[in-house]
């Protein structure tokens, strides 16, 4: 019960039962939070206590003031707003030790739980990478060089990477423009710079874009080594777990000189030495303040800042980077100034352009010749690069002239060795447009040019080139082949008829000889793609492709021996092992000399005064045939001397028909614009088997001389006689016996 004495006339009722609990529940001073907060931080006092028990509650309207502390009206006041104030100001002083403890307190919970995330996404970024024990610093991918016959660079496969460069080989301002620009703290820091991703966070907000990166120079050097270039929270946490073992693994110069041989620099060019070579033509060991402020500059983004494509952002970005050094005192100003508006000249890629038809082929290739590629290894080729130029100069300019004329959008030339060592190839005009090779890849129908192999067979089997054939109107089970100017001459010779590709000529004959025999000649030659032993394939109607064409020609050209079209003639690493050397051919007659004159003799005409008229070459020997495929859609010329064998392909990729372009046309004079710059200043030679001059008088006094019957001229030999030409083939009549004497059998 409260205490205190009670009020005139008031009575005071015992409480019972509910009342009673409720009652129980009224709380008193020491119940309140105040006094619980003082007990508990140990300030409660006896004597507060005490004072407690006796101080009034006014918030007990039963209770009245005790007697001893009965004061005046305005005294009690004073005391009562004295007591409320202190208990207002406790109150307030707790709550504040409350908040307080407990931001302390959820702070602690916070930190715990940020710091249990942190090592969870560590483990789980850790668990997606190689175990750290087993990493090691992968090899370069291995590069690709070829090199033409000249040793020349022609292009390069893979990444164009030069040899590793010592960081004592390199001027020491080479990696200080790196440091300069890339991470100034790079010997201060253990792999992460907090430092340089605070100040690349502000310029950032600046900016309000990406204006720096905090990457150091280890964590790029992981990057490139073990991870891809996404731009990924998860890889940017894997790159800076790497970094921070690479710290561990490595040290500063071991990491700077494996990041200064392994960034890529634009091109194709992964290392200093090959960006050196690749834009200054010199090694990395000689390159210049300026050069080596330009190769750091490109690191931050090689693709658009590269020299050959964007010399203005390339000049200004080096500009930056002489500051850079020269606020680091790396060099002085004097030199960033001399350096700064004389920005290398870079240097034309070698292998632009339609080389690349020939590395791809190479590239298909290696792994027949050497297995599998696990290092970096230099390919000699055949390839003449001054032939190369010329011939894709021809075919890209004649095109240019006289495509839309002719509707003709694609060409190929092949131009080999009697041998077989192809000297030039062009797999179409433009790389850049087209990667498909349609001097190797493509098989398109010869037409005509197919018409040697038939010729020869024919020759193998007896005939001559004096033989005579009819040409006219000709049925074959329902199939009427007939002359391009749909004329036809009568009686005439296989000469004549092989000049002047006569096509029912060509059909009877090979009739005659069997169109299996024809197909058999054809690959026993060099043809390797299926023919198709029909009445037609006398017209070229399979399918073959430039270079093995080219190739299946080159035993005319070199008394009758196999020629394979070869590309490789050695392969060895950068460091000089020998991996591959190319085997000479075995010796393999598949012409008998005669008869590889003969067919000479015939294929000259052609150039004289048949469909090639305008490829005659000044002082050469030569000899082809044209072809052209139905509806005009393959336009062709195969011709050849003593020193090269030359083929040009025409036409459309999609196999659509030209605007009646002929093999006589515009192949020949692609083929004449190539081969008379290719042969000149070449000795001429005369063609195997074959007299230089040659001629109608040559035979006859031959012949005289041996005692042969004077040879029964026809209608071909008259013409020759009257213009003054002295050719085999115009001497009717030749039997067995002559030709053997002629020809030394």
């Amino acid at each position: 019960m409260a205490w205190g004495r009670k009020k005139r006339g008031e009575r005071k009722e015992p409480l019972f039962g509910l009342a009673s609990a409720v009652a129980d529940l009224r709380l008193t001073a020491q119940d309140r939070i105040a006094a619980i907060f003082d007990e508990r931080l140990g300030k409660t006092t006896s004597k507060t206590a005490a004072k407690s028990k006796s101080r009034y509650d006014p918030d007990d309207e039963d209770e009245d003031p005790p007697p001893r502390e009965r004061k005046t009206k305005s005294t009690s006041k004073s005391t009562a707003n004295g007591t409320v104030n202190g208990a207002a100001k406790r109150r307030s002083g707790a709550q504040g030790r409350l908040s307080f403890g407990r931001l302390v307190y959820w702070g602690v919970v916070l930190g715990l739980w940020g710091a249990i995330a942190a090592v969870g996404v560590i483990v789980y970024v850790g668990a997606h990478l190689p175990p750290i024990q087993s990493l090691e610093i992968p090899k370069r991918p291995p590069t690709i060089e070829i090199v033409g016959a000249d040793g020349s660079v022609l292009a390069q496969r893979g990444e164009m990477a030069g040899a590793n460069v010592a960081l004592k080989d390199l001027p020491p301002y080479l990696p200080k423009a790196f440091i300069a620009i890339e991470d100034r703290r790079f010997y201060s820091h253990w792999g992460v710079d907090p430092i340089g991703i605070a100040r690349a966070a502000v310029a950032n907000i600046l900016h309000r874009s990406v204006a720096q990166g905090g990457s150091t120079l280890t964590q790029q050097l992981a990057k490139n080594l073990f991870l891809t270039q996404e731009r990924t929270l998860q890889r940017k946490l894997q790159e800076v777990e790497l970094a921070l073992w690479l710290e561990r693994k490595h040290s500063k110069a071991e990491i700077l000189e494996l990041y200064l041989n392994r960034v890529y620099f634009g091109s194709g060019a992964y290392g200093v030495e090959a960006a050196a070579q690749r834009y200054f033509g010199k090694s990395a060991r000689n390159v210049t303040v300026q050069e080596a402020a330009m190769l750091a500059g490109l690191v931050k983004s090689p693709s658009r800042l590269a020299p050959n494509r964007n010399p203005e952002g390339a000049e200004k970005r080096t500009e930056t980077v002489l500051a850079a050094m020269a606020d680091a005192k790396f060099i002085t100003d004097a030199q960033a100034k001399a350096s700064i508006g004389h920005l290398a000249i870079a240097v034309k890629p070698a292998g632009a352009g339609t080389i690349n038809y020939v590395a791809d082929w190479i590239g298909e290739v290696l792994d027949d010749l050497i297995g599998q590629i696990d290092e970096s290894v230099r390919v000699e080729t055949t390839i003449d690069p001054k032939l190369q130029s010329v011939a894709e100069a021809a075919v890209i300019d004649e095109l240019a002239a006289k495509s839309v004329k002719f509707n003709v959008s694609q060409g190929a030339l092949v131009a080999m060795s009697p041998n077989g060592a192809i000297r030039a190839m062009i797999g179409g005009r433009n790389y850049a447009d087209s990667q498909y090779n349609r001097a190797v890849t493509a098989r398109r129908q010869p037409g005509s040019a197919f018409k040697p192999f038939v010729y020869l067979t024919a020759i193998e089997q007896g005939l001559t080139p004096d033989t005579v054939r009819q040409d006219a109107p000709l049925n074959v089970k329902g199939w009427t082949p007939e002359n391009y100017t749909h004329e036809y001459f009568g009686a005439v010779t296989l000469t004549q008829a092989l000049a002047m590709s006569l096509n029912t000529v060509a059909v009877r004959v090979g009739l005659e000889v069997g169109p299996r025999n024809v197909v058999r000649t054809a690959h026993r030659l060099g043809i390797s793609s299926k023919l198709e032993p029909n009445a037609s394939i006398a017209l070229g109607t399979s399918e073959v492709s430039v270079t093995e064409l080219v190739g299946a020609y080159a035993p005319f050209a070199n008394g009758g021996l196999t020629a394979s079209p070869h590309v490789v003639t050695r392969i060895k690493t950068f460091e000089g092992k020998v991996l591959y050397t190319r085997p000479a051919d075995p010796p393999a007659q598949v012409i008998e000399p005669r008869n590889v004159a003969m067919m000479n003799t015939m294929m000259q005409e052609t150039l004289i005064s048949g469909t090639a008229r305008k490829a005659e070459i000044p002082g050469w020997q030569a000899a082809g045939k044209t072809g052209t495929s139905q509806d005009f859609r393959d336009a062709w010329f195969i011709g050849y001397t003593a020193n090269l064998v030359t083929g040009v392909w025409l036409g459309n990729d999609d196999n659509s028909p030209t605007k009646k372009a002929t093999g006589g046309g515009l192949p020949v004079e692609v083929w004449t614009r190539f081969m008379r710059q290719a042969l000149q200043g070449v000795p001429a030679a005369p063609l195997p088997n074959l007299e230089r001059g040659g001629g109608l008088s040559t035979i006859a006094q031959i012949a005289a001389q041996v005692g042969a019957p004077t040879p029964q001229t026809n209608g071909m030999a008259k013409q020759a006689a009257a213009r003054g030409s002295a050719r085999p083939e115009a001497a009717a009549g030749l039997d067995g016996w002559l030709v053997d004497r002629l020809f030394g059998r």
